[in-house]
């Protein structure tokens, strides 16, 4: 390790902020180990030992069939085109009707504003009729994708609707994931209500995928330069239990979409639940559940 980089991870460990020059060279360090001490370290001041997760049931419109949630769901998530949302507005009120008092969280943000822009409906309005038909947050915003992202979460909040988690939507080369992790501390600075981050891209080229050392590389360094975010989130559905395991370790603390309904065919100690358990005790941290609003549960 350079005598520069031991600097940096000097300054980190004694709870310094670092510039946008210090970040990207701490961004290119190969010391991934460090890295991810120094980043556990952050997500433990935080969190202690916690570490929370979300059973979620995800439901895309318009239905295909019988509507059934799990009674085991703790967040409802609707998927749909947002061009098609006004169609969609009664099955949207039979989702949150069906979902009793479970938290449903519903479209992309970028879809919403796509569609604002294409049919000249103001967005405020149509965040204001998804809250009216019953839904909690919307889904998810994609950082990479917004634009004129602080506006577009201020019309969320103002239309009395969450947000369920900032995201990436694609994978990008190393400066810009940077970039992403800068966008988004800069956000919080100026709204101070997002609950948690998840950094790693939800879509990929099978051409060039993203690997698990810049995966795990991309948790850490959102923890360490995000410290205004309160959680560093991994989809377990979507990267799967030994990266989600490892990211745990590298200053993630909430795992999203653990499916709402377990498969018990191979014996309990195999079905979704107990796995998440295990990973996270496996990993010296206590699982702790939560719902889609971010309250814990028992």
């Amino acid at each position: 390790m350079s005598e520069r980089v031991e600097h940096l991870f000097a300054r980190l460990a004694a709870g310094e902020p670092l510039g946008d020059d210090a970040a990207a060279e701490l961004s290119a360090t190969t010391d991934i180990l460090s890295l991810g001490m120094l980043a556990d370290e952050a997500r433990r001041r935080r969190h202690g030992a916690e570490t929370t997760y979300v059973r979620v049931a995800d439901v895309a419109l318009p239905l295909g069939g019988a509507l059934n949630i799990p009674l085991a769901a703790r967040e409802v998530r609707v998927s749909a085109d947002a061009a098609a949302l006004p169609s969609l507005l009664p099955s949207l009120r039979d989702v949150v009707a069906a979902s009793g008092k479970v938290p449903v969280s519903a479209f992309s943000l970028a879809g919403l504003q796509s569609h604002a822009r294409s049919s000249g409906t103001p967005l405020l309005d149509l965040l204001r009729e998804i809250r009216h038909a019953g839904v909690t947050s919307i889904a998810e915003a994609p950082i990479d994708v917004l634009d004129e992202a602080e506006s577009a979460l201020e019309a969320v909040r103002e239309a009395g609707l969450g947000l369920a988690r900032l995201t990436v939507h694609r994978p990008a080369e190393p400066a810009a994931r940077l970039g992403f992790i800068r966008r988004a501390v800069t956000l919080q600075h100026a709204l101070g209500w997002l609950p948690s981050f998840a950094p790693l891209p939800r879509s990929w080229s099978a051409a060039s995928p993203t690997t698990g050392y810049e995966d795990v590389r991309q948790i850490a360094l959102a923890r360490l330069l995000a410290d205004n975010i309160p959680s560093i989130q991994v989809d377990w559905s979507l990267y799967g239990p030994k990266l989600a395991q490892v990211a745990l370790t590298f200053g993630a603390d909430d795992l999203d979409a653990v499916p709402g309904r377990d498969d018990e065919s191979e014996g309990r100690r195999r079905a979704t639940l107990e796995e998440v358990r295990r990973n996270i005790r496996a990993a010296a941290l206590v699982p702790v559940e939560r719902d889609g609003a971010y309250g814990r549960i028992g």
